[in-house]
């Protein structure tokens, strides 16, 4: 399948065609709901899909990489080498033989035309996981996932297309981004502790009488105190207002594209519901949705995505 997919984006370079497969082998071993909604698009269109992902997760591999000898300073100097790396190739469309993630994102940033900025916001949220182990406020939070959530929803709106004014649908991709990353923060607070990164706002965990030294109490006892279920309940709504709001732009992405993010919005939002099921259980066990439930979500939208190809054809 990997075959037709590099053949009908036409990536016929023999190390591109090995890159894109990198890429796509650490979506599907990483990145699971991701993964699956990726089978909706147009065959086209998923190897660049995977290539971004891949770049994600090449850097996030360095930040989280359990090898204690790795300080923060060989971390931040491995996520510069990335950096450089990066931003020295685009203009010639390196090929970097010892780095096939990174020589299929430079070809996927040419070939779409999508802006450096986009990529340079992304690094950027990421050295501040180097350093930056909590945030005082949503302000703070927003500046982080600027770079780490909302940047990769704009990064992909090039390759899904959209119907109308690409800066008419860019506050909702960036939203849901957003989305994404905030239902991630709520489902692995237990995982973020032990890297000693809390993704909440210190000041509204506050107002709930809720600050680390509680969540580290949640996590050793491996359940969840009446306070740190009212934060989370608070955090959760204002993820769910997220997902409403992303919602409208569904409709503004090309018709092709629209089953794929409708069936990731709506297979993310269900880690929502598992969580709330769980009166916000987040401590020593993590929401996920079933594998029958994906499957079945998927398949209504692999059904709507097939009409969507035939009806353009």
């Amino acid at each position: 399948m990997i075959r037709s997919e590099l053949d009908a984006a036409g990536i016929d370079d023999p190390r591109l065609r090995d890159g894109y497969r990198r890429c796509r082998e650490v979506n599907a071993a990483h990145g699971r709901t991701f993964f699956l909604a990726t089978r909706l698009l147009a065959p086209d269109q998923r190897p660049p899909i995977h290539a971004l992902y891949g770049f994600a997760r090449h850097a996030d591999d360095i930040l989280d990489d359990i090898d204690p000898q790795l300080g923060t300073d060989v971390r931040a100097q491995r996520l510069q080498q990335l950096s450089d790396r990066f931003f020295t190739g685009v203009p010639n469309g390196a090929d970097h033989r010892d780095d096939p993630i990174l020589t299929a994102v430079i070809d996927t940033a040419r070939r779409y035309d999508i802006g450096l900025e986009l990529f340079e916001d992304f690094l950027t949220s990421m050295r501040m996981d180097l350093t930056v182990t909590d945030y005082p406020n949503r302000e703070a939070l927003n500046r982080y996932m600027r770079g780490s959530a909302e940047a990769i929803g704009l990064q992909v709106l090039p390759i899904l297309g959209t119907v109308v004014p690409v800066e008419e649908a860019a506050p909702y991709a960036s939203a849901l981004g957003r989305a994404f990353q905030l239902t991630n923060f709520l489902r692995d607070v237990d995982e973020d502790l032990l890297r000693h990164r809390v993704y909440l706002p210190a000041d509204e965990l506050a107002a709930h009488g809720v600050d680390r030294d509680l969540l580290m109490w949640c996590h050793l006892h491996r359940r969840s105190d009446p306070r740190v279920r009212a934060a989370l309940a608070a955090q959760h709504e204002i993820a769910r207002q997220t997902y409403q709001f992303a919602a409208d732009g569904i409709a503004m992405l090309a018709p092709r594209s629209r089953p794929c993010v409708a069936t990731a919005a709506a297979l993310y939002a269900e880690i929502l519901d598992c969580i709330e099921a769980s009166d916000f259980a987040v401590f020593g066990h993590r929401a996920t949705v079933g594998k029958a439930r994906r499957l079945q979500v998927a398949g209504v939208g692999l059904m709507r995505a097939w009409r969507a190809r035939k009806a353009a054809a």
